[in-house]
């Protein structure tokens, strides 16, 4: 069986890995100064230009990008090449309304696909296999990447997307899929849907799952790999540096491999920017080192992580991070997508409520529960059931068009919520999401 996609890359040495990493850093900081207006600014801002980043060892001298950058810079203003040569654009909402957008050049595309083959061949797949994507398609890069990656290796691609669960387990019976790509939380669904139909473990063809856009815990890993009968691998992706494939679990699922050829990770204090040794709980910064489209420079993902160099019995040679365990503002990842409180606040100010709301999730049968409690003022008080219900589904229609999801609203009446001398508590997240 195949254990490498590129094994000559993933097993590189690490001189070979810091070489590769500097020479293509350099190359990318040219670029993106002679390109992004938006960041040759910041670089003139720091009193840094392309000349004095000559190694790895430079690249603290680079300013930071965050969300924030992103949105102010919409669309079009990191774009590091002429938009005829992109070829497709990606995305994911942001935190106004105003949507991440990343551009790809085919060349990007290509890169992009050769680190979700990298996941696929990782987790014992090959061109024997059938590679089932329930990801979403569409802007959503989840199904884009798995799909394309799974091409690269030479699986038989059946493109399910979301959704449709008698559909989905009628061709992974009938096609024989032996690798899934969803949700963990899709996965579990899933695992539970067959039992209903009395479809044992043992009776389908799966072998693995690659899972990923969501927390998940070990409890949860288990569970799937009982119920499918698989073994359960993770995979870690951003739409602001491509999408999932940035980093993979191998057969020791221990951690993650960040694909270092492509990406140059940092961990900071997030308080202060400072970067931090190997082994050091902080916040993953991300440099895209070859991307021509969307070429990121120390990205702050917000994700909370520890890096380690640990000699990984899998025979791959690139630093490992382990699961996001938290972030460092205040974006949940609810069911795969991004949702930031401000979203919920901007939708409930819009219709003429008070910014008195409560946000809480679980996670109930291995999915996610979102539930949204909301003040109303005496004037939006009724005697009538059947006004409040239809307020609570029209708020409910509008954060599906704000958010991409939408929860369970619950008007209440003025001062239920609890109140804080302190800092409004707007999340109250039960998810046991770090056991």
């Amino acid at each position: 069986m195949k254990k490498y996609y590129q094994k000559e890359i993933e097993t590189a040495s690490r001189e070979e890995i810091i070489k590769m990493q500097s020479e293509k850093l350099i190359k990318q900081v040219r670029h993106v100064y002679d390109n992004v207006p938006y960041y040759r600014k910041l670089m003139e801002e720091r009193g840094v230009c392309p000349e004095d980043i000559r190694s790895l060892e430079d690249i603290s001298r680079l300013p930071f990008l965050c969300k924030d950058d992103l949105r102010e810079a919409y669309p079009y203003g990191l774009l590091g090449t002429d938009l005829k040569k992109c070829v497709r654009i990606q995305s994911t909402s942001g935190t106004t309304g105003k949507r991440v957008v990343a551009f790809y050049t085919q060349k990007d595309v290509d890169l992009w696909e050769e680190c979700c083959a990298r996941a696929i061949v990782a987790a014992g797949g090959s061109d024997e296999d059938v590679c089932h994507v329930a990801y979403g398609y569409g802007l959503f890069t989840g199904g884009a990447g798995l799909h394309g990656g799974a091409h690269k290796v030479g699986c038989l691609t059946l493109p399910m997307s979301s959704g449709n669960t008698d559909r989905q387990i009628q061709f992974m019976m009938d096609m024989g899929s032996t690798i899934l790509c969803c949700t963990p939380s899709y996965a579990a669904y899933l695992g539970e849907a067959m039992a209903e139909q009395n479809i044992r473990p043992e009776e389908n063809k799966l072998k693995a799952g690659i899972f990923g856009a969501e927390p998940w815990t070990e409890e949860m890993r288990r569970s799937i790999e009982k119920s499918l009968g698989i073994k359960a691998y993770d995979i870690y992706g951003l739409t602001e540096t491509s999408g999932p494939g940035v980093a993979f679990e191998c057969e020791e699922q221990s951690g993650m491999h960040i694909n270092e050829d492509h990406f140059y990770a940092e961990i900071i204090d997030p308080e202060t920017g400072e970067v931090l040794p190997e082994g050091s709980k902080g916040e993953l910064v991300l440099t895209s080192l070859d991307k021509e489209a969307f070429p990121l420079l120390r990205y702050r993902t917000r994700d909370i992580c520890i890096l380690s160099r640990k000699k990984c019995s899998c025979g791959r040679t690139h630093v490992k991070m382990t699961k996001p365990m938290g972030r460092s503002d205040d974006m949940l990842i609810i069911r795969g997508v991004n949702v930031f409180p401000s979203q919920i606040e901007t939708v409930l100010l819009k219709m003429g409520y008070l910014p008195n709301y409560q946000i809480e999730i679980d996670r109930k049968n291995n999915t996610d529960t979102f539930d949204v409690y909301v003040e109303m003022s005496s004037a939006q008080m009724s005697d009538k059931i059947s006004d409040i219900q239809k307020k609570e589904k029209d708020i409910e229609t509008s954060m599906r068009a704000m958010l991409g999801i939408s929860p369970k609203i619950h008007l209440v009446p003025i001062k239920s919520i609890a109140r804080s001398e302190g800092k409004a508590v707007r999340v109250v997240d039960r998810r046991k999401l770090n056991e």
